[in-house]
């Protein structure tokens, strides 16, 4: 009976100590929390100009002589805020790549569904 017992609150405390906290004693730990710099999470009419403006010009590189804007449009639509701050930081540093981030972009259901749409009204 010693035996199940003494079995049973091992088991008890074995499953504690998986909740167990370690905290660092006092003087032991990092004196001030080192946090990175903040990523931008909203994008302002200028960022949002500029990728617009990027998107359009890869988007008459791979049609030329077509009235692209529609497409543009589908393209801003379906990007992330976060796709559209990185392509407009990376059009303002000069940082190639845009085309990948757009290609990205147009690749998706959504977007080839829309830029589709767009067409066929066009046409």
């Amino acid at each position: 009976m010693r035996f199940k017992s003494f079995a049973g609150i091992s088991v008890v405390a074995l499953a504690l100590a998986g909740c167990a906290v370690n905290t660092p004693l006092p003087g032991t730990g990092p004196t001030a929390p080192t946090t990175a710099p903040a990523a931008p999470t909203t994008l302002d009419a200028a960022s949002r100009q500029v990728a617009r403006n990027v998107i359009n010009s890869e988007m008459e590189k791979r049609l030329p002589g077509a009235n692209v804007a529609p497409y543009t449009d589908c393209v801003v639509n379906n990007a992330t805020t976060a796709e559209l701050i990185d392509i407009a930081q990376a059009a303002r540093s000069g940082v190639s790549g845009t085309a990948d981030s757009v290609a990205s972009i147009v690749s998706r259901p959504a977007t080839t569904q829309c830029i589709s749409a767009a067409a066929n009204t066009t046409a």
